[in-house]
């Protein structure tokens, strides 16, 4: 992965011209920035580690697995959101002290209690694709703080065929995972956009939501077990397809993110290949009918494997970026379903009638296949737009049926007002991609044309918008997760209650506070045991 942006260097492009020509009717004038400087130009902090620390490290992973040379430190010094990327921009950068590869459980559980001897925050890092700060180096009280990078472990530990279930170590990455389980006909079918690089732990650590959860569900309800290296120990829980054994523990670390330890193998249930696909395309109106088709699919059992609407200033930059830049002018919102699996023909057919009574029309399997192709590559298009002075930053949330038109008004409105305010136009864009028989996610992209310091403009902005989601009935995150990013806002979520839960949980596996410091609870000092 690009150091200071997203994915294979080889794959970075310029702007469609299509696109190009669109920013300014959007935007206004824009203003290129200037070039951010070469990684082996930025500056960083001395190693806090000592010696002894590195001594010990290396005794537990091989010395040629302890890395504190610069350019591994500033590759481990966050995730991928818009912030991270533009802090890749300045010529002085926060960073890890050192990089620490495990190549086992034993190794991770360790790796942590030496980390907690010595007063060592510790980050647990997959596949670098966070979104919301959890990947920060932040060492807290702590004297120094480490990346534990876990991509040495990799691999299909364990298949049960019979069952339908695969033990996946939790650095494995979503290919990897799907290669390994196609070799015996199955796969996974989990495929967010950072599918290429994310790993099966982040997908737990963060309750990812992939694009063909119409028909496989979120990654959580793939998960049937999970092993876990704590501070204070291990956890090894799944171990039946239900029980009623006490509240599911699994669940406890699912949506984690680090701050109790490191998930090291994840049990996922599987099924076979799909042997055929289908794609088709539909126009709506608009986003309210568009959204009535979905929420009527949802509810009747329309089984599309993937739907996905996007409201009519999503479809114009869609088709603007193919080059239709007079079709991208029209008003209009679009949906994209596939289908994948047996029964394929009725389960179309059922959710054609269902998208059509909604005041639908097929334009059939063209507009569905190329979202396909091109489905993991948007985050190429922000650095895209970074690049030529173009603000580009997501987020999502989600709620009832009832609520959608409510909320994606309310989260709109904070976002153009508060970039207004900062004498910036702005384009708002949304799209739903996961949907429930009681309601769906929405997801937002803004495009903004700032003049001044992006950063300082884009946080204000940004918590104008979380206020307003919890403001009007939606959740903080439906699968970004919270991160640091989100952290202030999660009380108003789960209650003062809810934080003494989670606080209570930290205090008992992770009682020096290393883990993830300021993560999800925003803890950050050592905590004391109770009692």
């Amino acid at each position: 992965m690009r150091w200071n942006g997203w994915g294979d260097p080889a794959q970075a492009h310029e702007l469609p011209r299509a696109v190009r020509a669109l920013l300014p009717l959007l935007l206004g004038r824009i203003r290129r920035p200037p070039a951010a400087p070469a990684l082996d130009e930025v500056r960083i902090a001395d190693c806090a580690l000592t010696a002894e620390d590195f001594a010990g490290f290396a005794a537990v992973v091989g010395s040629d697995q302890v890395d504190a040379s610069a350019e591994g430190r500033i590759r481990h010094a966050g995730g991928r959101s818009t912030p991270d990327l533009l802090r890749r921009r300045e010529s002085t950068q926060q960073v890890p002290d050192a990089v620490i590869r495990p190549g086992s459980h034993d190794e991770v559980r360790d790796c942590l209690a030496l980390a907690a001897a010595r007063d060592i925050a510790v980050i647990p890092f997959g596949g670098g694709t966070s979104v919301v700060g959890a990947l920060d180096p932040e060492r807290g009280a702590h004297r120094a703080v480490l990346s534990l990078d876990l991509r040495r472990l990799s691999g299909l530990l364990k298949l049960d065929q019979v069952s339908g279930e695969a033990v996946l170590a939790a650095g494995t990455t979503g290919p990897e995972a799907e290669a390994l389980l196609s070799a015996h006909g199955l796969e996974l079918g989990h495929y967010p956009q950072s599918f290429r690089y994310a790993t099966i732990g982040g997908f737990a650590a963060a309750r990812s939501s992939g694009q063909n959860s119409a028909g496989y569900g979120r990654f959580d309800t793939m998960v049937t077990g999970i092993r876990v290296a704590t501070p204070t120990g291990d956890i090894d829980l799944g171990r039946s397809p239900g029980s009623a054994a006490g509240p599911d523990l699994v669940r406890v670390f699912l949506g984690s993110e680090g701050i109790f330890g490191v998930i090291t193998e994840v049990r996922v249930r599987v099924h076979p290949v799909p042997t055929e696909r289908v794609f088709e395309a539909w126009s709506f109106p608009d986003f309210a009918s568009g959204a009535e088709g979905l929420r009527a699919v949802a509810q009747n059992g329309g089984g599309p494997t993937v739907i996905r609407l996007s409201d009519e200033a999503e479809t114009a930059v869609s088709l603007a970026q193919v080059g239709r830049i007079g079709k991208a002018l029209a008003k209009g919102a679009s949906v994209v379903t596939v289908y994948e699996g047996d029964g394929i023909a009725e389960r179309r057919e059922r959710t054609a009638a269902l998208l059509a009574a909604a005041g639908g029309t097929s334009s059939g399997q063209g507009a569905a296949e190329e979202w396909v192709s091109g489905r993991f590559d948007g985050p190429y298009l922000r650095d895209s737009l970074l690049d030529a002075g173009v603000f580009c930053e997501t987020l999502e949330t989600a709620t009832t049926w009832a609520n959608l038109q409510s909320l994606r008004t309310a989260v709109a409105n904070a976002l153009r007002e508060g970039f207004a305010d900062a004498g910036a136009k702005s384009y708002v864009m949304c799209h739903v991609s996961h949907v429930y028989p009681t309601g769906a996610s929405l997801y937002f992209t803004v495009l903004a044309g700032i003049r001044s310091d992006p950063l300082t403009t884009w946080l204000p902005v940004k918590a104008r918008a979380n206020d307003a989601i919890l403001a009007a009935g939606g959740t903080i995150s439906h699968h970004h997760a919270v991160g640091r990013d989100h952290a202030p806002w999660l009380a108003q979520e789960i209650g003062e209650t809810g934080i003494r839960i989670l606080t209570a949980i930290k205090r008992e596996l992770d009682p020096r506070g290393i883990m993830n410091p300021g993560a999800v609870v925003g803890a950050s000092a050592p905590l004391e045991r109770i009692g």
